[in-house]
Order: C-alpha cells, then sequence, then structure tokens
C-alpha cells in the first residue's frame, strides 16, 4: 500500500506533463468557439524562477489528434497496460464493482507514510491521496507538512466507464474525453508537491485561469 500513492502522485504529473509536451503543437488548428468544451492543463514549477506551462485544447480537437499520436504504449487513442506491472489486479471488475455500488466512502488509510481516501459520491469517483515525505512525526511538524505530495482526483463515473470501454488491458482516452466534453465544467486533477503544483480541468473558457 505504501508504494501506491507516490507512484501515484508521479504517475498524475506525468499526465499533466506529457499533455503539455505533445498537445500545443496541435493548437493552430484549435477552433476558436466558446460554445465548445476545453480541457486546460497548468503545471508550475516553484522553483526561484521556474516556468508555469498552460495548455488549453478544444476536447474537440484532443479526439481528432489523439489517434494520430503513435508513441510506446500511447496507439490510435488508447493506452495499453502494462499487465506484468499492475499485480494480477482486474480494475474492470474493480470498476463494476464501484459501479454498482451505493455512495459512500470505499477506502480511507491514514498511516505515518500515506492517506488515502477512496469515495463514489452523486456520480463522482473521489480519489485523494497524500504522500508523506517525513521519516517521523517529529519531523513532519518541524516542517510544518512542507514535502507533502497531494493528488486529488475528481472523475465522472461515465467517463471512467469510457475509459475501460475498449478492452481489458487498454484505457480508451478518447471515448473518455467524449464522454468528459458532455459533462460540463470540472476540476479533475489537482497535484501540488514541494517542486510543482499541476491542475487539470475543463470548462467552456479558450483560456486558462
Amino acid at each position: 500500500m505504501n508504494q501506491f500513492p507516490r507512484g501515484f502522485v508521479h504517475f498524475a504529473a506525468t499526465v499533466a506533463l506529457a499533455a503539455s509536451a505533445l498537445l500545443p503543437t496541435a493548437l493552430q488548428a484549435q477552433n476558436s468557439s466558446k460554445s465548445d468544451q476545453w480541457i486546460h492543463v497548468r503545471v508550475e514549477n516553484k522553483d526561484e524562477g521556474g516556468e508555469t506551462v498552460r495548455v488549453n485544447v478544444p476536447i474537440e480537437m484532443a479526439v481528432k489528434v489523439l489517434p494520430a499520436i503513435k508513441k510506446d504504449n500511447f496507439q490510435g487513442g488508447k493506452v495499453h497496460l502494462d499487465c506484468g506491472h499492475m499485480n494480477d489486479v482486474d480494475f474492470r471488475a474493480l470498476l463494476d464493482a464501484v459501479r454498482t455500488a451505493k455512495d459512500g466512502e470505499y477506502v480511507t488509510v491514514q498511516s505515518n507514510e500515506n492517506d488515502v481516501r477512496v469515495a463514489k459520491n452523486a456520480g463522482y469517483l473521489y480519489i485523494h491521496v497524500t504522500d508523506k515525505k517525513h521519516k517521523n512525526a517529529a519531523e513532519a511538524k518541524e516542517t510544518k507538512n512542507a514535502h507533502e505530495s497531494r493528488v486529488e482526483v475528481k472523475v465522472p463515473m461515465k467517463v471512467v466507464d469510457a475509459l475501460f470501454s475498449s478492452g481489458k488491458d487498454e484505457l480508451d482516452i478518447v471515448a473518455a474525453l467524449r464522454a468528459l466534453s458532455s459533462n460540463g465544467d470540472t476540476e479533475l486533477v489537482s497535484v501540488k508537491d514541494s517542486e510543482n503544483t499541476v491542475r487539470v480541468w475543463i470548462d467552456s473558457k479558450n483560456i486558462a485561469d
């Protein structure tokens, strides 16, 4: 369990940074209509003189561009999952269990190293992870949680359904974006640590906050 939150923090930050690297080249073809939903990614580096990267992409354009990207496990708008690194977890079965279950808190973990919360409420799946860098409670008190990494994910369940709609070993990113575009304004991912802050959200604005 202790390895999961740290890996999740890294994964969320990597996804946001990958978006900032891959999608700006397509912005020249963007549609300026404000009625369309846009996906926004903002990455801020906290170092002195650090950069702030903002990416604003119409979801309709992303749906057309992503299938053209072919890199490693990302092919045709889908991510192939390496089952050898998934510890034999059947994510489709887990998804079905969450989808059909009543609203509530499914996982709550509090320890000296990690805090984890997984819950479902009003059609949304919530995943909150705090990865504590402290070696002990005294250090935590002294640093006032300065070295914590926090990940907050809020995903509509219909987007989760679409994400897993392809195959057992694939995530359908394009299908998830289509489902996302019909959901309205939503804060999706927030990552905060001592080095960077990452925010991913959707709305109808063609500029970021």
